[in-house]
Parts: structure tokens; sequence; C-alpha cells
């Protein structure tokens, strides 16, 4: 359980990386499509964090782990989408 929450983390922390240094490239660039940009991001932040938590509860068979894996998996995607948002706005 705690590789999985590491790697989690990990992947969270890439996430909102690629999310501020992107954030900063069209800022500068062209100011105009960032609430397009936001709402890309946002869009693909959802469907790679569905993706894993899918993936993770289709390969593990201990219910209980994978409860416990879905609740911080949220709490980590809750975590990252203020934080980056904290950063940027």
């Amino acid at each position: 359980m705690i590789l999985e929450v590491v790697l989690s983390a990990i992947f969270f922390f890439l996430l909102g990386f690629a999310y501020v240094k992107g954030y900063d490239i069209v800022r500068h660039h062209s100011p105009e499509h960032l609430p397009r940009f936001y709402l890309i991001m946002a869009t693909i932040r959802m469907l790679l964090v569905g993706t894993v938590a899918a993936l993770y509860v289709f390969f593990t068979e201990n219910r209980e782990d994978t409860i416990r894996f879905a609740i911080i998996y949220i709490i980590m995607y809750i975590v990252m989408m203020v934080v980056t948002l904290k950063l940027r706005h």
C-alpha cells in the first residue's frame, strides 16, 4: 500500500507540475487562451486520474485496499487541484 501511495504522489506531482508550467507558457504567449487551457488540462487530469483508479481497481483483489486507495486517491486529487489553483490564481 505504501508503494501505491508514493507512486500516486509522484503522479499527482507530475500532473500539477505540467499544469503550472503549461499555465506559465500559455499566459506568456497568449493569455486570452487561459480559460481554454484550464478546461483542457482539467479534462486531461480527470481522465488520467480516472484511468489510473480504474486500473488499480481492476488489478487488485483485496476490496479493503481498493477502498482505502480510492479514498486516498480522491483526497490527493482534491489537494492537487487546490494547490495548482492557488499557485496560479
